[in-house]
């Protein structure tokens, strides 16, 4: 009997060259498809809800399949994860999560929405364990400043300025930010610095443009209440820098 599953999944990106399948490169759907593949003992092809860039993290990534095949819903998480380990140490993808949806249901298409974080270590040195996961920003940061220019980016806006080229042209470039804020805290040598931003979708490293456009905001560059004539302006050349894809994590997709 055909099955329609919903995943879950967490990864790593460091090790992997982004999201979507590619050939003769190590990405998460291409790992996930083989090892979902032997463990159902089919040919397994899935819908992701994001094509997430090389070097960005998910902690909640979802992911659709369907297909006729004998192990219970339940054990495929156990099944996939021990076989995408390596001797002696958990894979960098796991799947937190399986469960049976209704003929139809699609990740990407029947997503509401999805939440992304971005984290900064703000402070003069990096640790060496933190590299593949923070963005590192020297300088001191206002982050009232930020929060200020944040205040302006949430809502319904054309959010052209925040598109990166490269992308797939999408039909409007119109969206809606639920929820954007800043938060920090002390670490050893620093500040931590994350930027949590939910929306009902998102443009080619709209999230990455953001980040840059607020770190901008807290280094000095871009005054707060230029924000709303930079988003008016819909001109990417205004916005600020894209920030590097290891500071980003997909948290939630909304359904």
């Amino acid at each position: 009997m055909e099955r329609n599953i919903l995943l879950t999944i967490e990864y790593d990106g460091t090790g992997f060259s982004g999201w979507q399948r590619q050939p003769d490169r190590r990405t998460v759907q291409g790992t996930l498809e083989e090892a979902l593949s032997r463990v159902c003992a089919i040919p397994v092809q899935v819908d992701g809800t994001s094509r997430t860039d090389a070097g960005v993290h998910a902690l909640g990534q979802r992911a659709s399949f369907h297909g006729d095949f004998g192990i219970p819903v339940e054990r495929i998480p156990l099944a996939v994860n021990n076989l995408v380990s390596e001797a002696g140490k958990d894979g960098d993808m796991r799947i937190r999560k399986a469960q049976l949806v209704p003929e139809g249901f699609h990740a990407r298409y029947d997503s509401k929405g999805k939440k992304y974080r971005y984290r900064i270590h703000n402070g003069e040195e990096m640790p060496v364990f933190l590299r593949n996961y923070r963005y590192h920003v020297r300088g001191a940061l206002d982050a009232a400043a930020m929060c200020r220019a944040a205040e302006h980016i949430t809502g319904t806006h054309d959010f052209a300025c925040f598109q990166a080229a490269g992308g797939t042209p999408r039909k409007t470039t119109v969206r809606t930010i639920r929820q954007l804020t800043v938060n920090e805290s002390a670490v050893d040598g620093g500040r931590l610095i994350d930027i949590d931003v939910a929306g009902d979708g998102f443009l080619y490293n709209m999230v990455r443009i953001i980040a840059g456009t607020l770190v901008e905001a807290g280094q000095g560059k871009i005054p707060p209440e230029a924000v709303p004539g930079i988003i008016a302006s819909r001109d990417r050349r205004r916005a600020g820098h894209t920030a590097p894809p290891q500071g980003l994590y997909l948290t939630e997709v909304y359904y």
